[in-house]
């Protein structure tokens, strides 16, 4: 169950491709659109298993587009690249508020270690 209170604040910054929560704590965390567009929690991004994830690159110059509420539990993030299958539970958001250092530098790795970019390929969609 999601047992994590829903966020107090929420402003999308679209000049500086952020999302920003403010939670009851007092934390608040700032999500480019990119880190939230690469950990995406869909199964197309995710995989049905950790060793299926799909290692997304090109995505620095992602937006978002649209959110929308989904019951009293998460958002639906519509991102320029027509990706929004994924559901971001308030959990999920505060999960990657907490850990973001940690896995950005880890994509940042499997983007290395794979010959990826971030940059878009010439003529991508984003």
């Amino acid at each position: 169950m999601n047992d994590v209170a829903p966020p107090t604040g929420i402003t999308l910054r679209r000049q500086s491709r952020c999302l920003e929560l403010t939670w009851a704590d007092g934390r608040s965390d700032s999500l480019t659109f990119e880190f939230l567009r690469v950990h995406s929690p869909s199964a197309e991004v995710q995989g049905h298993s950790a060793d299926k994830a799909q290692l997304q690159y090109g995505k620095r110059e992602v937006r978002i587009t649209r959110i929308d509420p989904v019951g009293q539990y998460a958002l639906k993030l519509v991102f320029s690249d027509g990706h929004d299958s994924g559901l971001f539970s308030w959990r999920y958001l505060r999960e990657l508020g907490e850990t973001q250092a940690t896995r950005w530098n880890a994509y940042l790795a499997a983007l290395e270690a794979a010959g990826r970019s971030r940059d878009p390929d010439p003529g991508a969609e984003h």
